[in-house]
């Protein structure tokens, strides 16, 4: 060892003391704590209006590498731009210190893979919206569009970051593997589906409130439903609709969970994540959504989906050792 180069050397101690699956674990569910906060760090980039804080340029910030912090605007989008780009770095690192712990064609390396493609495209919607300078006051049906489908890879983002956390826990699964990990029931990806709507219906109603703030919550109310109200405001009253219709698909899901054992956890947390959300939900509404408290809602949100998209995984786990 002590006649070895001294590079190869580095890169041995650093593979044996470093790349291990244990800390691999650990990374994973750092790297899901770091993005949820980059997720929710982007919507106070929103509600603040600081989506053109570095202008229309990207990846640069008002044509510089570091930008002068002349304006609030700037700093807060610019920390969200470098954040974003660390979460970038740090799930493209994952993949390949998976690939490194794990056999080809395993379920670790699938996801792995997957959270790039999502990290990635991510990215590109992010840049999408600086170039086509769907920002700050912008109030058109693409930045809409835009953001709904923002929303949807997020979610698509926190999924695959989700399920390398619990993969990581699961016997067997930095083998090769044929086996099923995602739910053939129907009932959850119904659930799923509406799950989704519902954030993007949440999405946009968010932009509205941040666009056309209301005076009082009565005032709210009747731009909801007045017919020459923006669009924005009369989609707004999708997103209860939407939240309601989840809220029992979950009490239906949950029973699901209860019917197969050892999963009474995910159903505790799952039932308790759904109620403090919708208690958060009608506060929003109530006090008329204030930029923390939106904050506050999307960070519960995105627990939610991910006790909800674990207790799936869970269930088809369970299921499967059963029928073997």
């Amino acid at each position: 060892m002590e006649g070895a180069d001294p590079e190869k050397r580095v890169s041995l101690i650093f593979d044996m003391r470093f790349l291990t699956i244990e800390r691999f674990r650990v990374f994973s569910h750092l790297n899901l704590a770091f993005t949820l906060l980059v997720i929710v760090w982007g919507a106070y980039v929103r509600a603040t209006g600081s989506g053109a804080g570095c202008g229309d340029h990207w990846p640069l910030c008002n044509g510089e590498v570091i930008p002068r912090p002349e304006r609030s605007q700037t700093v807060i989008e610019f920390a969200h731009r470098a954040s974003s780009g660390v979460s970038l770095l740090l799930v493209i690192f994952g993949y390949f210190w998976a690939r490194r712990i794990s056999e080809a064609g395993s379920w670790i390396r699938r996801i792995s893979l997957l959270g790039v493609f999502a990290i990635l495209l991510e990215a590109a919607l992010g840049a999408g919206l600086v170039l086509l300078k769907l920002v700050e006051f912008d109030q058109s049906v693409a930045r809409a569009i835009s953001i709904a489908l923002h929303l949807v890879n997020t979610l698509f983002l926190i999924a695959t970051l989700s399920s390398l956390c619990w993969l990581t826990t699961a016997p067997g699964m930095f083998g090769r593997s044929r086996d099923r990990i995602f739910p053939r029931e129907r009932q959850f990806w119904i659930a799923f589906a509406v799950f989704l709507l519902l954030g993007m219906s949440g999405a946009i109603a968010a932009l509205g409130d941040t666009l056309f703030p209301s005076e009082n919550l009565l005032s709210g109310v009747m731009e909801d439903f007045r017919s020459g109200s923006h669009f924005l405001l009369r989609l707004r009253v999708i997103h209860p609709v939407l939240a309601v219709l989840w809220l029992m698909l979950a009490f239906f899901w949950s029973n699901r969970l209860e019917e197969m054992p050892g999963l009474s956890s995910y159903r505790n947390l799952l039932l308790g994540g759904v109620v403090i959300q919708f208690l958060i939900g009608f506060l929003n509404w109530i006090l008329m959504a204030p930029n923390w408290l939106q904050l506050v809602h999307l960070f519960f949100a995105d627990l939610v989906f991910i006790a909800f998209f674990l207790s799936g995984l869970a269930y088809e786990a369970r299921k499967s050792r059963i029928k073997t």
